[in-house]
């Protein structure tokens, strides 16, 4: 995370054994630890969390480092549930980052819809910990909570060592432990449910089907362009310069683009280009990501690219 924000001093405590005595800890396999996958759904994490709290200049470098005091988090359900705790802003002592913790998961779960604790799969302690299964655990049960739409990596799955401390000694076990399902699968997580993408599927169907969700998207477009004066006909076509997406983004979010950001009366393929590159760019700091769309795609007036794109608008604001 940013040094000049937060460069504090984290007390370091002695790890006393008694304390996982009777219970149950998970731990990492080395070898898992260097998992592709495994790696990819970190930084899709990362990504995520620094898109989410941009507004608000926090940057999140490391799971396993920025995210024990409870700073990152509490920002989190903020600008996910609109939840404001009365807590202080910077924990800066262990006791302190361990109540903030405290009041911030009791409310997370609540908004999880996890009432069995079986279902959950961090605490406190796991968390203050650094401990980085449990806190994956968590940041995927936000992400299929807050933000069900936003695509996280399938499969992953990791290796772990179960260990066990009794009177008696410690037992060991190795589990595989399953971080994200398939596409499509079921999960414990309540909207948890990774589905095919919708656009891809929608224009697998019969022609009448798919014009019709095109007229429905296109109706909710021009909806928020009658103030501007503007009208979508042909969505391909009025799409591939970016800028009546440009002008759409705006007005959905409630921001105004300054004009010479963007080229408003484009001439050629480069600048058309550079606006929907910086609409894309817009859509993932409002947190829709579009990583299976190109810039190219929209410029080239693809159909499938602009319906992924205008979808996920219509599907964000449409209650609105």
């Amino acid at each position: 995370m940013e040094a000049d924000i937060f460069d504090y001093h984290k007390e370091e405590e002695p790890v006393d054994i008694d304390t996982f005595q009777g219970g149950k800890q998970k731990l990492i396999q080395p070898t898992s630890l260097n998992d592709p996958k495994l790696e990819k759904l970190k930084e899709a994490l990362v990504y995520w969390i620094n898109s989410t709290l941009k507004p608000e200049h926090i940057v999140v470098q490391s799971l396993e480092e920025d995210m024990y005091d409870g700073l990152v988090l509490h920002h989190l359900l903020s600008s996910l549930a609109g939840v404001k705790l009365s807590l202080e802003e910077m924990a800066l002592t262990s006791k302190a980052q361990i109540h903030k913790l405290e009041v911030i998961l009791e409310e997370l779960d609540k908004r999880l819809g996890l009432q069995d604790s079986s279902q959950i799969k961090w605490n406190v302690t796991l968390i203050h910990n650094k401990d980085l299964l449990a806190t994956i655990h968590l940041l995927v049960a936000m992400v299929r909570c807050f933000q069900p739409e936003l695509d996280l990596p399938p499969n992953v799955k990791v290796e772990v060592i179960v260990v066990e401390v009794t009177k008696s000694g410690i037992k060991s076990d190795v589990q595989t432990e399953v971080l994200t399902g398939a596409r499509g699968a079921g999960s414990n997580s309540q909207r948890d449910t990774e589905r095919e993408d919708p656009i891809e599927e929608l224009l697998k169907l019969e022609p009448h089907k798919v014009n019709t969700v095109k007229k429905a998207i296109l109706l909710f477009v021009n909806q928020n362009m009658l103030s501007l004066g503007l009208q979508v006909a042909d969505m391909e076509k009025q799409f591939a310069d970016g800028v009546i997406l440009l002008l759409l983004i705006g007005q959905l979010e409630g921001f105004f683009i300054p004009l010479h950001d963007f080229n408003l009366t484009p001439v050629n393929p480069s600048e058309m280009l550079h606006n929907v590159t910086l609409a894309l760019d817009l859509l993932n700091d409002i947190g829709i990501q579009m990583s299976s769309v190109d810039p190219q795609d929209i410029v080239s007036q693809d159909v499938t690219a602009t319906l992924k794109i205008l979808y996920a608008l219509f599907k964000k604001h449409k209650g609105k």
